[in-house]
């Protein structure tokens, strides 16, 4: 099923994401999460593309095992940053082998030392060339409610977003925030500017100190002051920090659903403990 069928749907769309074990790892030791967080039947599940090019194949194995073994929709995602147009068209090939109807079409992270392919700038150019493919594939896309770093002002954010969905993305799924207020003005920025897909709401429950310093770091997401106090008085204690961040997760997306949000996004870490807590909190609301 396409994607972008499931927004259709009189519901909030519900999915996952994970990523592949690290290159040392046998892909096995991610297969009990997989069954763990199929179990709670979200709407799809998207696989990292792993990070700087690593763990390639795993992500379509991941990929079509989510789909062919555990019955539940996947979405591959799919850089570029490293890749020329052959090597793309042979991933392609690859997906459409294994069942894989959908794509995340990202341009990936610019690694300091590491060589780039220039076939492809930007994700837009990446969509479209997996939309001029002969394979039918349903292409997302991502979108930054706080403004990708690499922008230098919200207009010019927006600007290169419509390319991408000109480009033929039919939806998009937001980097991670934590204040819903700055996803709402994001939205009315992307419908000023004619953006008229579906867009899902990217939420990362935290539950370690660690965790969200490092994240943030990465893509520059704002900390609410009543985040920031979650963060003061627990952060040196694991068990509470981990209850705080699902509560203040679990807040986010009520006010979310409550709001009309498309879809919500959950960011899993690939810890089926958190996602089946939030999904336990949410699950009459969607």
């Amino acid at each position: 099923m396409k994607i972008s069928s499931l927004y259709k749907m009189e519901k909030t769309v519900l999915s996952f994401e994970v990523f592949p074990p690290k290159a040392t790892s046998p892909i096995e030791t991610v297969y009990n999460t997989l069954e763990q967080l199929c179990d709670l039947k979200p709407d799809f599940i998207s696989v990292t593309y792993g990070a700087a090019g690593g763990a390639k194949s795993h992500c379509c194995e991941i990929a079509s095992r989510i789909k062919n073994i555990h019955g539940i929709e996947s979405v591959a995602h799919l850089t570029c940053i490293s890749n020329t147009k052959n090597e793309i068209k042979n991933i392609l090939n690859e997906f459409n082998d294994n069942g894989i109807e959908n794509i995340l079409a990202l341009r990936g992270d610019i690694v300091p030392g590491q060589p780039r392919c220039t076939d492809f700038k930007f994700a837009s150019d990446l969509t479209a060339f997996i939309k001029s493919s002969s394979r039918n594939f349903d292409v997302c896309g991502a979108c930054y409610p706080e403004v990708h770093s690499e922008s230098s002002d919200e207009v010019e954010d927006i600007l290169n977003l419509k390319k991408k969905v000109d480009a033929g993305a039919s939806s998009l799924i937001t980097q991670l925030f934590f204040d819903n207020n700055a996803y709402y003005s994001f939205l009315k920025r992307a419908k000023i500017a004619g953006i008229n897909v579906p867009i899902s709401a990217g939420i990362m429950p935290v539950v370690n100190k660690k965790q969200i310093e490092k994240m943030v770091s990465m893509c520059g997401a704002s900390l609410p002051a009543k985040f920031a106090k979650i963060m003061q008085r627990y952060g040196d204690n694991p068990e509470a920090m981990r209850d705080a961040g699902i509560a203040y997760a679990v807040d986010q997306i009520v006010d979310l659903i409550s709001n009309g949000v498309d879809g919500i996004h959950i960011y899993t870490m690939n810890n089926p403990y958190v996602a089946r807590t939030i999904y336990n909190s949410i699950k009459n609301l969607l």
